[in-house]
């Protein structure tokens, strides 16, 4: 494991190095895609680090999507606005994430999940837009942070009862209900709040819409990530606590993805309607991990992965939308296709990746969480169907209005794209759409997965 953070943390040294820090992650994301093995359930142990197949994803992630955020902002280097500490901060981010994919000590993950934090923050008030940045940093800080000592109280006490913190090694306490349902909610709620669970979501738009293009990628590729993570690993040891409140997350989020698109459709700024989105996507994914079933679980992992790639992708168009018209306003970013007609094609191949068409990532996990959910439950099909129709409606709303209509008369002509540009938009659609391919090779991860979910129950 180690021989994928110390580059990371031997970049760190070079960080002035603009050039040699975006050749660096581009051969470690190379390095981690071809050192996965397929044979093991938990590989390169060591230092309470290891992995597994979805921390193996995840990680994966975080590498590849860092790499495309490098090559993303690159105004921070050309208006020199401290670009080497902006390296330094994205690679401590890095880090900070890797760690948390790879711990497999509770108490060691909390301090990694904790710290990612504090680079996120930085990312925001330092290289944000506006000056309501310190606003939304703070809104961030102190959603996440409130709910985290709880999370910390409640390891301690596993830790005093198991005598162990390591994943799939401590056990089930058992103790009266009312103790073990606050023991559970209080273990849980962190990562809630970090998925973004709907009524603990007001945080994550404000800080997509003040953050820079990086903290955009970031958030909304790899941290919202963390949440589900969290509860994968979280989850086992109050499996029958959990079955008894599964109604309440599923009624939550799937109610709340239902007011969430409503709100994406009365939406004018187009990075807080990319955000908004998210939190749709991600009240799927809770609901396919709280009914403990193989295909929500397959189903949560695989949309975890098409969502930070689709969304990252979409953050970045918006941003280089941003760079020449000045406005994130869909009432005065339209009639893009008359002056950026190439990129045209782009906001179109992302649009219909988030609204899961085939062949992209999301099409996949989206089926199989509607399969769980409704084996679960036949009434679910009601709500999923005004899900699946709404999330198609506001889509189209943001590519029809942002893409046709008389553009701004104030704009003036500009260049449609760079090579850099296609590049990184490239990079985020080839993976979204072509691992379909391979797809019975995350099925088999996710067998592995559930064979160790259940063995830790």
């Amino acid at each position: 494991m180690l021989k994928f953070l110390l580059p990371v943390v031997l970049l760190m040294k070079w960080s002035n190095d603009w050039k040699l820090v975006q050749l660096g992650l581009g051969s470690l994301s190379l390095l981690v895609g071809v050192s996965c093995f397929h044979n093991t359930d938990m590989y390169m142990l060591g230092f309470n680090l290891g992995l597994d197949y979805i921390s193996f994803l995840l990680v994966y992630l975080s590498v590849w999507v860092m790499f495309m955020i490098i090559a993303a902002s690159e105004r921070v280097k050309n208006m020199n606005n401290f670009p080497s500490m902006f390296v330094f901060v994205n690679l401590v981010l890095l880090l900070s994430l890797m760690m948390s994919f790879c711990s497999l000590n509770y108490l060691l993950f909390y301090i990694s999940f904790e710290v990612s934090l504090i680079p996120t923050l930085i990312l925001i008030l330092g290289w944000g837009y506006q000056p309501e940045r310190v606003q939304a940093g703070i809104y961030m800080l102190f959603y996440t942070l409130s709910l985290s000592l709880p999370l910390l109280i409640s390891l301690l006490y596993i830790f005093y009862e198991s005598s162990s913190l390591i994943m799939n090694l401590t056990g089930m306490v058992w103790l009266d209900s009312f103790v073990i349902t606050i023991w559970y909610f209080s273990s849980i709620m962190a990562f809630l709040v970090k998925l973004p669970m709907y009524m603990f979501h007001l945080w994550l738009p404000k800080a997509h819409v003040e953050a820079p293009v990086a903290g955009s990628m970031i958030l909304a590729g790899v941290l919202l990530k963390l949440g589900g993570y969290g509860l994968i690993r979280v989850l086992p040891m109050f499996q029958k606590v959990s079955l008894l409140y599964s109604w309440l997350w599923v009624s939550l989020s799937l109610l709340g993805g239902v007011f969430i698109s409503l709100l994406c459709l009365r939406q004018v700024d187009m990075k807080a309607l990319i955000a908004y989105s998210s939190v749709v996507h991600m009240s799927l994914v809770l609901c396919g991990l709280m009914i403990f079933s193989f295909w929500g679980l397959m189903g949560s992992v695989v949309v975890m992965i098409g969502h930070g790639l689709c969304s990252s992708g979409l953050f970045c168009l918006a941003n280089m939308v941003y760079e020449r018209v000045g406005s994130r306003s869909l009432v005065v970013s339209k009639g893009l296709l008359s002056f950026m007609p190439s990129m045209g094609l782009w906001w179109f191949l992302l649009s219909v990746s988030n609204m899961a068409a085939p062949p992209s990532l999301n099409l996949v996990g989206e089926v199989s969480l509607i399969m769980s959910l409704v084996s679960w439950s036949s009434l679910s099909m009601i709500i999923l169907a005004f899900m699946s129709f709404l999330s198609a409606s506001y889509t189209l709303y943001m590519y029809s209005l942002s893409q046709h209509g008389v553009f701004f008369n104030a704009l003036y002509s500009c260049s449609s794209g760079s090579v850099r540009e296609y590049y990184v938009l490239f990079l985020h659609w080839f993976p979204l759409n072509f691992l379909i391919l391979n797809l019975n090779l995350i099925s088999g991860m996710n067998v592995c997965l559930w064979e160790d979910f259940k063995l830790s129950m």
